[in-house]
């Protein structure tokens, strides 16, 4: 008995000693920063707060229920084969015409005024703090990390939240001498510092805060999230959406979120927008409050009054237990029926963002 009861200290000393000295965990915000996070309405007793009642329904029968469905669900959560990737056309992106390139999942490479924005860049092989466990990318016909080293040099990276398939360690720290600054929700700022990113190259926004930056306007809006990278940090830090807008062209992307009254808010504020990246993938009815359908995300697009809607947070990893392309292929019934412009580009393909935003559908994810 006394051999277990020391294994059992040494196992939990040991995951102690893992969850701080892995630099990937990130780390917590400071005290100081908690402190003046108190003078925040959606900052309660310690943690960030959702403009709505918002929970996860984990009860001991839907724990039960996800673990039959990790063994026995759609046989369609991955795909069977791989992904075509296009080969990004760099003298296209370097161009000053506002263009958006899709990554895969909630990633973007975007030019808006001839600046270079990226927006939530994970391109890593695993949405994970460790190489052995986590959702792996899909197999892509192109490396992504690879891409970093023919990116040219990004004015501002954007962060919805600080969960691993949004904030990656490994991208950030391979990106950190090609970015100028780093925009942020609240709190998300340590973990960047604790990676070696300079603290004046990082701005922290609270929700409806709104600032100029090098002739852009940007703006950090509500979603109904949470945050949480380690065990016992739950919502320490803050999540949102991102408002960019240019000389000719006004972006919305939603960052991660369940449905709510916020997205008429952010329409009556910033609306209409030529163009919105809309969360609708790794759906569940057990946190139908922190992810949307895809019908809930082009009612969303309605709602801030997007002119162009395109779908994301899919085609790079399997969070969920739907189908891999069941997203997409009911956000374009839905869009139909709704009379929404929806695009959808292939991995790596430079759209440009002008007057006529007209992709047409090829379902190249049928393969």
């Amino acid at each position: 008995m006394l051999y277990v009861f020391s294994f059992l200290i040494l196992f939990c000393v040991g995951i102690v000693l893992f969850l701080k000295f892995n630099p990937a965990f990130g780390r917590k915000p400071t005290n100081e920063q908690k402190e003046s996070y108190k003078q925040f309405n959606n900052y309660v007793n310690g943690k960030f707060v959702n403009e709505a009642p918002t929970s996860l329904n984990m009860s001991f029968s839907n724990i039960l229920s996800m673990i039959k469905d990790s063994i026995t669900g759609d046989e369609n959560r991955n795909p069977h084969c791989e992904i075509p990737v296009e080969s990004i056309d760099w003298e296209k992106i370097k161009c000053e015409k506002d263009s958006l390139t899709w990554l895969g999942h909630s990633s973007f490479l975007l030019s808006v005024n001839n600046k270079k924005l990226l927006l939530d860049p994970i391109l890593s092989p695993i949405a994970s703090p460790v190489s052995f466990a986590g959702s792996k990318r899909y197999k892509y016909s192109e490396n992504m990390m690879d891409i970093i080293e023919k990116i040219p040099p990004i004015d501002a990276v954007f962060i919805s939240h600080d969960h691993y398939d949004h904030l990656d360690y490994q991208s950030v720290v391979k990106l950190n001498s090609k970015v100028l600054h780093f925009f942020v929700p609240l709190g998300v700022n340590s973990h960047l510092m604790r990676w070696g990113i300079p603290k004046e190259k990082i701005t922290e926004l609270n929700w409806w805060n709104e600032m100029d930056y090098q002739g852009l306007t940007i703006a950090l809006t509500p979603s109904r999230h949470f945050s949480k990278r380690g065990l016992f940090d739950s919502n320490e830090t803050l999540w949102g959406g991102w408002i960019i807008i240019g000389k000719n062209i006004r972006l919305y992307t939603s960052g991660d979120g369940g449905y709510g009254s916020h997205f008429r808010k952010i329409g009556d504020k910033y609306g209409p927008l030529d163009i919105t990246l809309i969360e609708g993938a790794q759906f569940d009815r057990r946190w139908s409050n922190i992810h949307m359908t895809p019908e809930q995300a082009v009612n969303a697009n309605i709602d801030v009054k997007g002119k162009n809607m395109m779908l994301m947070h899919w085609g790079a990893f399997t969070l969920a237990y739907h189908g891999w392309k069941e997203p997409i292929d009911r956000a374009i019934k839905k869009a139909k029926r709704s009379e929404v412009n929806l695009i959808a580009p292939k991995i790596g393909e430079t759209v440009l963002l002008d007057s006529n935003i007209n992709v047409p559908i090829n379902s190249w994810w049928d393969f």
